[in-house]
């Protein structure tokens, strides 16, 4: 997995795991495509059609993608087409997706505009993400502080 990135090689903050992660995933396309894979799509024509994404676009993305390890692909039995998986670490953006669509419901729609929900495997709604300390307390920008590490 190459995971150098910036101007001249480096991080937009080389300690901070939120910058690095924004470097890997952060664009609107590299996102969208995520959610995606995670719903289903897994050929180039998956991803153009629900996107209306341009193809040099998502060739870069996917090929982005695939190079930082968040998706793999193989070639299908003809050999002419590529289908994209989620990796591991695809998979574990999943609870960023979350966090994500559970933000926009609250913040980036009116109370009366239609919008799609998340729902589970029972067609209940998918609760509100909350991170929780080691006590199973509730945590804030307020209750919680970055420490640097080494």
């Amino acid at each position: 997995m190459d995971v150098t990135l910036g101007p001249g090689g480096g991080w937009t903050d080389p300690t901070c795991p939120v910058a690095r992660t924004v470097d890997l995933v952060g664009d609107r396309w590299s996102l969208l495509i995520i959610r995606d894979a995670m719903s289903g799509a897994s050929s180039f024509t998956d991803f153009r059609q629900q996107l209306g994404i341009a193809r040099n676009i998502l060739t870069d993305r996917l090929r982005r993608l695939v190079d930082h390890g968040i998706l793999t692909t193989s070639t299908t039995a003809g050999g002419k087409r590529h289908v994209y998986r989620l990796t591991d670490a695809g998979q574990d953006l999943f609870t960023t997706i979350v966090a994500l669509r559970q933000w926009g419901e609250r913040h980036a729609f009116a109370d009366d505009e239609p919008r799609s929900i998340l729902v589970d495997r029972d067609g209940r709604e998918v609760p509100e993400l909350l991170p929780r300390d080691q006590d199973d307390e509730p945590l804030s920008p307020t209750t919680s502080r970055v420490e640097k590490t080494g």
